[in-house]
């Protein structure tokens, strides 16, 4: 079962826009500035996400690609600027405006619903905003099995408490019962369904990013964060890591993706944005990006040809 079947499709939009949903921003950031005392991590950083695209963040280490991440994951409280997600009825971006003013952090109209992340705490960015991410560094229950850590992801979506688990009542089964068929079709989708009952630091590295995958795909989110998904991936991995992707878009899952494995980017992404000391220094197709010579300065070091064909 693909994601498409088994999530409804959401539409997003653009502010003050008429522009059809398909082409549309699911994501806002504005004017985005992180400070650590008298580090300014990220200055001024504005940029858009259109639902269903592959957008990349690129830049050299420590450019503050994963400080923009942890912004809009709700792990850290931007400084300054503006963070707006939207799904549904795209008309609720006409509310961005007095949901500002107001103090709150999100409104719903119809079926659309608009939240503003930098007043979200993480765990209602990923419940109700319904971002979900990955991370640099690994972070499954090493001794859990591969299908116990994407179950833990899909308990986002369920409605049992506490008295169902002590009672064990037969809507409680039920809904154990969902849990489970999901996450074997999640896993199946990643390409791990084998390896379901094996402990996760008994995984390849190449299915343990995989997992990681299925497990934010657990909590149906409608914008997905990568961060270096194909780190330390040999060129197999990768190919299929690329097919996975592809996957995820057809699905209508919107993914936000910082790598460096420019041959992956720039065959995949339909939009990449170029950081450096936490400034915007380019932004446009991979085409694009790739001739602009501010780039070609700050992040691949010379007069650089990249593969730009799609694989």
């Amino acid at each position: 079962m693909s994601l498409a079947s088994h999530d409804a499709a959401m539409t997003g939009a653009s502010p003050n826009a008429t522009a059809s949903s398909s082409f549309a921003p699911i994501l806002h950031v504005e004017h985005l500035s992180m400070r650590f005392g008298g580090l300014v991590a990220i200055n001024d950083f504005s940029f858009a996400a259109r639902r269903g695209d592959i957008t990349a963040l690129i830049g050299p280490n420590g450019a503050g690609k994963t400080t923009v991440f942890n912004c809009i994951t709700g792990f850290y409280k931007p400084s300054e600027g503006r963070i707006a997600l939207q799904f549904g009825d795209p008309g609720v971006w006409d509310e961005l405006s007095a949901l500002t003013e107001r103090g709150t952090r999100s409104v719903t109209r119809g079926d659309g619903m608009l939240f503003l992340l930098e007043r979200m705490p993480d765990y209602l960015v990923a419940h109700r905003a319904r971002v979900a991410r990955t991370f640099q560094n690994i972070r499954l229950f090493q001794n859990l099995s591969a299908l116990e850590n994407v179950m833990i992801g899909r308990h986002i979506r369920t409605r049992a408490g506490v008295f169902g688990a002590i009672y064990r009542d037969r809507q409680t089964l039920a809904e154990e019962a969902s849990i489970e068929s999901r996450t074997y079709e999640l896993l199946d989708y990643v390409g791990v369904s084998n390896r379901a009952n094996h402990l996760a630091k008994h995984l390849a590295y190449g299915d343990q990013r995989r997992l990681e995958i299925a497990r934010a795909l657990a909590t149906e989110p409608k914008l997905l964060a990568l961060d270096e998904p194909a780190a330390g991936m040999n060129a197999t991995e990768t190919k299929a890591l690329k097919a996975l992707l592809d996957d995820i878009r057809r699905d209508g899952t919107t993914i936000l993706l910082i790598e460096h494995d420019m041959k992956l980017v720039m065959s995949i992404c339909d939009r990449v944005l170029v950081l450096d000391y936490g400034k915007k220094i380019a932004e446009g197709s991979a085409a694009e990006v790739q001739r602009d010579p501010k780039v070609v300065a700050a992040y691949l070091g010379g007069e650089v040809t990249l593969n730009l064909r799609r694989a």
